[in-house]
């Protein structure tokens, strides 16, 4: 689950010293007007700018690797071990651009076409409108522009989601449309999802094993895989708020959100993604993964997005998003890139074709802003000799972000004066108690323990927690899970009929994570009864 930003004490300059020695050789240079000592004071800069543990960063210029370097350690722990080229980060949405070459490949072998309906492919395919079910094409997977709002369905990929990839699809049909079809931008991991799934449909094989066959392995991707790490396995990073407890492998459920997030890599692996990227498909030893032409479709625009607060300083007059890609221009070059955020992670990997280089960033720390910073200050450096101070201007950014999160929860928020909580008796609290029924996320039950109204969501390991009231039927819920939920507390306000009895809910974020779309959940009361047993497995 993406979460915000968990501001804790800064590091001492000991504790940021530098962990692990460069892993490549520098057998070819750096791109002009980008050194190692600029990387290195960057990277540590942002570390402690933004208190982040661990940061791998690669360099790929004119063909090959040029630098590889572990910063700090692989988790919050001070006594964890360092982070080298090998540490495995989980790199969430770079997945992204796998699925979208996956479905490349079927391209090239002409089981696909980008224009073809999803339906001729996928018969059992449905979203809400039937006319634009019928009009879907395979293209519209990718782009973004469905007219699903911002995240639509990611409650039922994140946020402990047990769901699976079938579950997922029937709940597709139930996602409302907020805008025309292909007409406003709007980032949304289910339709990858569907991607994934379709590339199921065409193979015959896991979305796993196709991504981890016919392009981590075809193109020799090191310490790199399509599935989670589990038990056993070493040199592993530890996202922000995560336990590291890996699972046993015959235990582990295979998540839904795979297909849009699910793959986990290290800097050494993803370097020689950016290399065989560059090059048109082909790795380092000559191997053709993939067509040059199927990388131009991907890195072609397809759907326009508004222009970034940045652009006046980096001379950007457009940005769009490709298939798995986001791309703009760049001080007069051609940019292409993404990021990604999961698990307390995140990734960002970043092209200039036209200079012949890309750059990888991992982190384990859940703020894009370290992640930003870097990547356009080494961007900048790369493409222009020089960089405008960019760890500053988005330090300047949170902060100034978390000053007005602080005004508005003390002046308008929960629990303050203009809204306090108030205490309900056990017969007030009764009418609540139930289960309550969402057509896509499935069951969400209110139970009484103790003195305590709780929520708990089904298909999920461990989303729930405790509801406090405001007036009028409006509560808030307080997730159990601090490090992983607590930036998704959220109003549940209750509806009732004319005759005073609950009959439903409805349920808005207090922050800003896009991902815990709380907005399209409508449950509506199925049952006045509930057993505590539920709760407590969580489905």
């Amino acid at each position: 689950m993406i979460q915000r930003f968990r501001h804790s004490c800064m590091m001492a300059a000991s504790a940021i010293a530098l962990l692990s020695a460069p892993y490549a050789t520098h057998a070819a240079s750096l791109p002009p007007g980008l050194t190692e000592q600029a990387i290195d004071t960057t990277v540590e800069r942002a570390r402690q700018a933004f208190d982040v543990p661990g940061i791998a960063v690669a360099v790929v210029h004119d063909g090959q690797i040029v630098f590889s370097h572990g910063y700090g350690r692989r988790a919050e722990d001070k006594a964890s071990a360092p982070v080298d080229g090998r540490t495995l980060f989980a790199i969430g949405s770079n997945t992204k651009e796998f699925t979208a070459t996956a479905l490349a490949l079927l391209v090239e072998q002409g089981k696909l076409g980008w224009d073809d309906r999803v339906i001729d492919h996928m018969p059992d395919f449905r979203v809400a409108d039937p006319s634009i079910t019928r009009d879907f094409r395979v293209s519209d997977l990718l782009t973004h522009h469905s007219g699903m709002g911002l995240g639509a369905g990611d409650l039922m990929l994140f946020s402990h989601s047990t769901l699976t990839r079938p579950e997922i699809l029937a709940g597709l049909p139930f996602m409302p449309f907020t805008a025309p079809f292909r007409t406003r931008y709007a980032y949304n991991n289910l339709l990858y999802v569907v991607a994934g799934a379709l590339v199921e449909r065409l193979t015959g094989q896991s979305w796993e094993d196709v991504v981890q066959k016919r392009l981590i392995d075809a193109a020799g991707l090191p310490a790199c895989q399509s599935t989670p790490p589990v038990k056993g396995q070493a040199n592993v990073a530890t996202g922000e708020g995560e336990s590291g407890i890996l699972p046993d492998r015959a235990s582990r459920l295979l998540p839904g959100v795979a297909p849009a997030g699910g793959i986990w890599c290290s800097v050494d692996g993803m370097a020689r993604w950016a290399q065989t990227y560059l090059d048109g498909g082909r790795t380092p030893d000559g191997r053709q993964v993939f067509s040059q032409a199927s990388r131009d479709a991907l890195w072609a625009p397809h759907a326009l997005l508004p222009l970034p607060d940045t652009a006046e300083a980096t001379r950007t007059h457009f940005r769009a998003y490709g298939y798995g890609w986001f791309m703009e221009d760049f001080f007069g070059y051609k940019r292409v890139w993404h990021t990604g955020t999961i698990d307390g992670m995140v990734s960002y990997m970043t092209f200039l074709p036209e200079l012949k280089t890309g750059i990888v960033i991992l982190t384990n720390h859940d703020d894009h802003n370290a992640t930003y910073s870097i990547a356009t200050t080494l961007s900048a450096y790369a493409a222009t000799g020089t960089s405008a101070d960019w760890i500053a201007h988005w330090r300047d950014a949170e902060n100034v972000e978390h000053a007005a999160e602080a005004k508005a929860a003390a002046s308008t928020g929960p629990g303050s004066p203009a809204r306090p909580f108030i205490t309900l008796s056990e017969s007030a609290q009764q009418d609540y108690v139930g289960t309550y029924r969402d057509d896509w996320r499935g069951p969400i039950t209110i139970s009484r323990r103790g003195q305590d109204l709780r929520m708990a969501f089904s298909h999920a390991d461990g989303l729930s927690g405790t509801l406090s009231a405001l007036p009028h039927d409006l509560f808030v819920v307080r997730w159990d899970d601090r490090g992983q939920d607590g930036s998704d507390d959220a109003y549940v306000q209750f509806e009732r009929d004319v005759s005073g009895k609950v009959v439903g809910m409805s349920m808005r974020l207090i922050g800003s994570d896009f991902s815990f779309d709380a907005q399209d959940l409508h449950p509506k009361k199925v049952s006045s009864s509930f057993s505590g047993e539920k709760e407590a497995k969580g489905r």
